[in-house]
């Protein structure tokens, strides 16, 4: 009988909880790198995954939390907490790559407690579809965030990338798309998610077109910058210093 893995999601807070439920191997892996990436793509202040009703039948299988706080570590700079795990999935998480890389805490109401006292990022969204007037609106968003946050030189730089995000998601994806702009000092993240799995393309547009100005502006005015895979889409991402 194949193995299953069940997976339910709590994003009612700024900390995300995802309770796994059942048998984890290296089959049901994926589905759970799946679900851990389409979390980190909301860019939550931190990544709760408890363990408590499950059994680990492939120490290797481990292995998925450490490649999903790798992520987390570069973008969107969260943490991941594992919790509840027997003693002896305590011990070969200690043992693996994950030990390093992922808190494990025994105790799950107290591992959410600690995650949600951490003050939450100020963040700012907005859902467009992908029409002409979106790299307008994207400009107008990042303007209103580096304004409320008193980030006056960074509002140049995050209307120009913001805008070559949107822009290319009107000309390549056609598909709507959320922005979401967050304060996690000394960086201000930028973030595009569609629902097209294409390539991010550098754009070559008419001189007087809105975005396409090329992804080597995003290069020079970012510290870095990239894209994440979340179920049918995706989401590309930018951090710019926000000093």
């Amino acid at each position: 009988m194949a193995s299953r893995l069940d997976c339910q999601v709590e994003d009612d807070s700024p900390v995300t909880v995802v309770r796994l439920r059942g048998s984890l191997d290296l089959t049901t892996t994926r589905p759970v790198h799946a679900a851990l990436q389409r979390c980190l793509a909301d860019q939550p202040d931190a990544l709760v995954v408890d363990l408590t009703t499950v059994r680990v039948e492939e120490r290797l299988a481990l292995s998925v939390f450490a490649a999903v706080a790798r992520q987390a570590a570069i973008w969107p700079e969260v943490p991941v907490v594992v919790c509840g795990p027997t003693d002896d999935t305590a011990d070969w998480l200690a043992a693996t790559s994950a030990g390093r890389r992922v808190a494990v805490r025994r105790d799950c109401a107290a591992a959410i407690r600690e995650a949600t006292r951490r003050s939450a990022a100020p963040r700012l969204r907005a859902h467009l579809e992908p029409v002409s007037g979106a790299c307008r609106r994207a400009r107008e968003l990042a303007s209103e965030a580096c304004q409320r946050w008193n980030l006056p030189d960074l509002a140049g730089p995050t209307r120009l990338v913001l805008s070559e995000f949107v822009g290319n998601v009107v000309r390549h994806a056609g598909t709507p798309m959320d922005v979401t702009l967050t304060l996690r000092r000394p960086f201000l993240h930028v973030a595009v998610a569609d629902g097209s799995q294409g390539a991010v393309l550098p754009g070559n547009p008419h001189p007087r077109a809105e975005g396409g100005r090329g992804l080597l502006l995003v290069r020079e005015l970012a510290q870095r910058w990239g894209s994440l895979p979340i179920g049918d889409g995706k989401v590309v991402w930018a951090v710019l210093p926000a000093h």
